[in-house]
């Protein structure tokens, strides 16, 4: 993504934080199932299909907020553009 972050439509951004999410997801060696059952969830439902924005799935505030604790890391690393 070669944008700057205030060039970002809305659909682009969620899927900046849903590809966010997955990276930091799985360097923390977790599954989206490991992910989902510690976020209270039963099912991958919500973090496969917001991961890419499938179906305009996303995740919300206190959803990032959740997750950021669970993988350690600071919420504001999901809004992080990051270099390829």
């Amino acid at each position: 993504m070669n944008k700057k972050f205030d060039d970002l439509s809305t659909e682009e951004l969620y899927k900046l934080i849903g590809k966010n999410v997955a990276e930091f997801r799985k360097k923390a060696k977790m599954s989206q199932l490991e992910l989902s059952l510690e976020m209270g969830n039963k099912s991958t439902s919500l973090v496969s299909s917001a991961e890419i924005y499938k179906n305009n799935r996303k995740f919300n505030i206190a959803q990032l907020h959740k997750i950021s604790k669970i993988l350690n890391i600071e919420f504001c690393e999901f809004f992080k553009i990051q270099k390829d």
